[in-house]
C-alpha cells in the first residue's frame, strides 16, 4: 500500500506550507490524482485521515480530483480518453500505439487554512 507513503509526504508538504503562512489549522486540502497513478481513492482517504491525526490538518476536508486517462493515438492522430487506465488501446481504432498524456502522480492543488 503506497498510499500511506504518499499521504505522509503530502502531509510534510502541507505542514511546510502551513508554517510559511502562519496557519493554526488546515481546513481543506485539494489533491489531483493522475489517471495512471495506481492510487486507490478509498485507501488514500483512509490513509490521509490516519496520518493527519494529532496534526494541524486533523479533521480537514479532503477533496480528490481524478484525472482522465488521456492519450495520443498515433493511428487516429488525435487525443483519446481511455475508458479505463488498465486497458491501453484506442477506443476509436483499437490501436495500441498510444502515447500517454495523463499524469501518473499526485499533486497538491490547493490548501485552505485558518491563520493564527
Amino acid at each position: 500500500m503506497h498510499e500511506i507513503t504518499l499521504c505522509q509526504r503530502a502531509l510534510e508538504l502541507i505542514e511546510q506550507q502551513a508554517a510559511q503562512h502562519h496557519a493554526k489549522r488546515v481546513t481543506g486540502v485539494w489533491l489531483k490524482l493522475g489517471a495512471f497513478s495506481c492510487v486507490e481513492t478509498s485507501a488514500l482517504t483512509f490513509c490521509f485521515e490516519l496520518v493527519c491525526r494529532d496534526t494541524l490538518a486533523e479533521g480537514c476536508q479532503l477533496h480528490i480530483e481524478e484525472q482522465q486517462a488521456e492519450c495520443w493515438c498515433e493511428q487516429c492522430q488525435q487525443y483519446v480518453t481511455l475508458l479505463s487506465s488498465k486497458v491501453r488501446s484506442c477506443p476509436q481504432c483499437q490501436s495500441t500505439g498510444l502515447r500517454i498524456v495523463a499524469d501518473d502522480g499526485m499533486q497538491i492543488q490547493r490548501l485552505e487554512i485558518e491563520r493564527e
